[in-house]
């Protein structure tokens, strides 16, 4: 059920995500507004604010959260910059969805997630890709038993990226595990429906520090297995495989599906496509952030499972990394 009155949201920052992502995930959605846009180069914020008709534009980002009239806030700003904006929203007393990763490190997301809960808002981390049809469908098919007992979560994510990229910059919070593969760490947690109990990692360094490829094996108590591999410098790849012991789905375009989002279903020597419903995803999780917001705080990943998130990702970059 959809949540009423609209949420009524706010934006820190003229992000690539946010053009692509969650403005028209907010128009999409059955239950956002968005309200106003933020920005430091505020001749952007209102270039934007013309184009997409956003009612109201601030020069900083302070502006914004000051705002009486915003519900939410979304923070697709860079990694660094998460924790303190996380906080001013929450001072102010607003809902934040913000982007992944929640932070720099657990420790940061502890922090974050602690001062929300003080200050009783919501905080969510955007994994837009939870949110879709075919996610929840597949989880039901795994759980149903569709391809036996799952062992194996598999998920690939890279693509070459741009030597200027602040995402190349380990003090911002760059690499490719915190940027993509963070994806496939999302997946195999959540079909395993664990946090894993063992973790190994290996890795390629770039000069500044950032890892720009990575591989890692995670094993959970129940006897799962996680293999994530992510790159910097390798062709585009978005796919993730669930295995099981009488079959075996592989979800193409996993994390930026088409309109049309399709699987493939391996077992007992035939193969199956699989078609699920479309729609926006991140309106799907607008939604979502909005229906908690209005039941009382009933989210399905609340902050809670960012920190667990991050310090998976913590532990597997200190096992990739040179002793």
């Amino acid at each position: 059920m959809s949540a009423e009155p609209s949420l009524r949201w706010g934006i820190l920052g003229c992000a690539r995500i946010t053009r692509r992502g969650l403005i028209p995930g907010i128009f999409a959605s059955e239950t956002g507004t968005l309200h106003a846009l933020a920005s430091r180069d505020e001749a952007q914020a209102r270039a934007w604010a013309a184009e997409f008709d956003i009612p109201h534009t601030y020069g900083s980002y302070e502006g914004l959260i000051a705002d009486p009239g915003i519900d939410a806030i979304y923070i697709p700003l860079p990694n660094e910059l998460h924790k303190p904006w996380v906080f001013a929203a929450a001072d102010a007393g607003k809902h934040i969805l913000c982007e992944k990763p929640l932070a720099l490190n657990a420790a940061e997301a502890r922090a974050m997630v602690e001062y929300c809960r003080s200050r009783k808002v919501l905080l969510m981390e955007a994994f837009m890709w939870r949110h879709q049809p075919r996610t929840a469908a597949l989880q039901r098919m795994v759980a149903e038993g569709a391809i036996g007992e799952l062992r194996l979560v598999r998920s690939s994510f890279s693509f070459v990226i741009d030597p200027g990229d602040w995402r190349l910059d380990a003090a911002r919070g760059g690499g490719a595990l915190w940027d993509v593969g963070c994806y496939g760490v999302s997946t195999a947690r959540l079909f395993a429906r664990a946090e894993p109990a063992s973790i190994r990692a290996e890795a390629r360094f770039a000069q500044s520090g950032v890892d720009i490829s990575l591989g890692a094996v995670l094993k959970f108590p129940n006897g799962v297995l996680g293999l994530v591999d992510c790159s910097f410098e390798q062709p585009f790849r978005c796919e993730y495989e669930l295995v099981g012991t009488e079959g075996v789905i592989e979800v193409p375009d996993a994390y930026l599906p088409p309109e049309v989002p399709l699987a493939r279903l391996h077992k007992d020597g035939k193969t199956e496509e699989l078609r699920f419903e479309g729609g926006n995803q991140y309106a799907s999780m607008v939604d979502a952030f909005a229906d908690a917001v209005a039941g009382g705080g009933q989210l399905a990943w609340p902050g809670e499972d960012g920190l667990a998130q991050m310090e998976t990702l913590d532990a597997i970059l200190a096992a990739a990394r040179p002793a």
